[in-house]
This record gives C-alpha cells, sequence and structure tokens, in this order.
C-alpha cells in the first residue's frame, strides 16, 4: 500500500517552507521507499525554494540523507529491505558512453525514480535533486542508495550525500592532491571545510584557508587549515604566494562560485598548478581572462560536479575513516533539528550561523 507521511515542501518562489502530509507509492521496477533516519540543510535547499534551480513548484525538499531501505521494486538487487544506506543523486546509468570507458563518475544518463510522489490533492512533486528526504519516506531509484556500514550514524552518514563528499571530492578526487602538496581553498563554508579536510586526509603540507568571515576561518583551522587568510583586509592572491615562497598553491579549490573568487584562484596557483571550481555559480555569472594567461601558465582548470565520486566506492571507504577516527564528520554538524525547523535553519545558514543543521526524524 502507499504510505502517507509528512514532508516539507517548498510552493512557490521565495515562500516560506511547509510541513504537509503527502503520499509515497510502492517502489515500482529499479525503485525503492526508504526510511529517512536523518538529513542535512544544504544552500542546494535554499536555491531551489527561491527558484535558483527551476520553477518545477512544488518541491519536495531535502537530499543530504541516510535511512533504512524499507522495500523494493522488481528487479531491483543492489539493495534489499532492512539495508543501512546514504542515499545520492547521481545514479550511474552503467551503459552510457562514460561509463563504459570505465569513468562511471561522469555519468551522462544517471537516473531518479519513475513514479512521482504527489500531495494529497493528488499534485505531484519535484524531489529535490531526485531525492526529497525532508519526509519521513521516500521514493528513489534503487540505484541512489549505497549500502554503508550502520555502525555509523545517520546525522553524520547522510552528509556524505552531498555537500561533505563534494568537498571532499574536490580535493582528493579531481584536484589530486597528494603528499606534501600546498593547497589554497577559497571559501570556508561546509564544502570548503570538506575541501580543507580532504586535503588533510591526502597529506598536504601546507593548507590556506581563505574566506571574510574570521569565525569561519576558524573553523577551517579545525578541519585542519595550517594557515588562514581574511580576503576582506588582505589581497589573497599575494597572501597565497606569500605562504608558498612566491610560487603560488599546487592546487586552489574555489568553493564560492563567483567570477571575482575564481579569478583569485586562478591567479594564485602555481605555474601548471591546478584549479578546481567546486562552488556553484548562478547562470547570468560570466568569466573574462586575458587568453594569453591561460595558456602561459599551463596546469588544469577543472570544475567538480559532486566530487567526483563514485558512491558505491567513496561511500564506504569515506565511512570506514570515520568509524576508525581518521575523518571527523561530526565536526560538521552545527545542530540537530525537527522537521519543523527547516526555515530557521535557512535563516541560520544564510547568515553563516551554522556549518551543517541536520534533521533527525
Amino acid at each position: 500500500m502507499p504510505y502517507t507521511v509528512q514532508g516539507v515542501i517548498a510552493r512557490g518562489k521565495g515562500e516560506p517552507v511547509s510541513l504537509e502530509t503527502i503520499h509515497v507509492p510502492d517502489p515500482g521496477p529499479g525503485e525503492a521507499v526508504v526510511n529517512v533516519q536523518a538529513c542535512g540543510v544544504c544552500h542546494t535547499d535554499l536555491h531551489y525554494r527561491e527558484g535558483g534551480i527551476n520553477d518545477d513548484f512544488p518541491f519536495l525538499l531535502g537530499h543530504e540523507a541516510a535511512g533504512v531501505v524499507e522495500a523494493v521494486g522488481e528487479g531491483v538487487t543492489e539493495v534489499a529491505p532492512g539495508d543501512y544506506v546514504i542515499l545520492n543523486w547521481r545514479a550511474v546509468c552503467g551503459d552510457c558512453r562514460a561509463c563504459r570507458r570505465g569513468r562511471p563518475w561522469y555519468c551522462f544518463n544517471t537516473h531518479n525514480a519513475t513514479q512521482k510522489m504527489t500531495l494529497e490533492d493528488g499534485t505531484p512533486l519535484s524531489p529535490a535533486l531526485g531525492i526529497g528526504a525532508f519526509a519521513e519516506k521516500t521514493l528513489v531509484a534503487a540505484g541512489q542508495c549505497t549500502k554503508v556500514n550502520p555502525a555509523a550514524p545517520a546525522t553524520v552518514a547522510g552528509l556524505l550525500g552531498c555537500g561533505v563528499m563534494a568537498g571532499i571530492g574536490a580535493a582528493i578526487n579531481t584536484g589530486g592532491v597528494t603528499r606534501g602538496d600546498s593547497v589554497a581553498v577559497i571559501g570556508c563554508g561546509g564544502v570548503g571545510d570538506a575541501a580543507i579536510h580532504g586535503s588533510w586526509l591526502a597529506g598536504a603540507s601546507k593548507i590556506i584557508a581563505v574566506d571574510v568571515d574570521d569565525r569561519k576561518l576558524a573553523w577551517a583551522k579545525e578541519f585542519g587549515a595550517t594557515h588562514t587568510i581574511n580576503s576582506r583586509t588582505s589581497d589573497a592572491v599575494e597572501a597565497i604566494k606569500e605562504l608558498t615562497g612566491g610560487n603560488g598553491a599546487d592546487v586552489v579549490i574555489e568553493a564560492v562560485g563567483r567570477p571575482e573568487t575564481y579569478r583569485q584562484a586562478f591567479y594564485a596557483r602555481d605555474l601548471a598548478g591546478t584549479v578546481v571550481l567546486v562552488g556553484v555559480p548562478t547562470p547570468e555569472m560570466t568569466l573574462e581572462l586575458p587568453l594569453l594567461d591561460v595558456f602561459g601558465r599551463g596546469g588544469s582548470l577543472k570544475s567538480s560536479w559532486y566530487g567526483d565520486c563514485l558512491p558505491s566506492r567513496d561511500f564506504p571507504m569515506l565511512i570506514d575513516l570515520y568509524l576508525q577516527g581518521r575523518l571527523d564528520l561530526d565536526r560538521f554538524v552545527s545542530e540537530t533539528i525537527g522537521l519543523g525547523d527547516i526555515e530557521e535553519a535557512f535563516t541560520k545558514m544564510h547568515a553563516g550561523e551554522v556549518l551543517r543543521s541536520v534533521v533527525v526524524l
């Protein structure tokens, strides 16, 4: 029988979210219903509410989640009822040109559940990033479920479903940070701090955190930053060069998504160094750089989608590191809240007062 549960809905652009009754269908072929145990409040959810992603209202918000599989549909073999899983928003197809070339993290045909969850009156919902996890239960494609060790609490495991994975992956997967590297991270919110922590895990010798907020810079040091720069009072490019022998950093990770900070990243890297863009720009933003500088400096300019992760590979590995005490996921959780507290959590997030508010169900 279909499930009737409570979920957090964004009905219109800029409107406060509401807690409403929704209907979740039984899983069809290739689908799974998951009992959500915890879900992080991510900037992307706020972007959905503000109409910054698209205008397919009403949205069922939430996507950074972990929980237990309730039921699966026909043909599902990846997971079974009772499995503890982290939800991901890039279920790879296994058959596109990227997957066939052994690069499934670039999959060009990721997919979500076919059926729609609905409001009580039958209005179909658009789940955020194909997940919609600010709800007691949600319907996803079975490939969006990654089985992990249940010893890790859902409050931290779910963070790998988006922001923390994006940051760690930007450093390790996309940037290729390795032992002895110098790294600069511009923007020290949740994703930037995850990039700092990932660089620390990879053995970087110098990790430089850049932000305009001293409070965020203090947080960055807790995640492994060796140096901090307040770019409101200092020239970030010159300060990074001064800390790296006048050369610039081997890898510069831009976690803001703005043209001015990208230019800082471009000029703050060493010759033949790497720039990684993981901050998400808005559609109207443009970037202008002298083409001769692009040519003359060499190296790599990369963008990182979801940390170039492969959930089936990366989620279990990172959970193991957490359980070994080597990955400090607990430090990302600023507070735990209920489903009715999300509007307040958006306000705190927008003000930079929290790294992550996590909804516990």
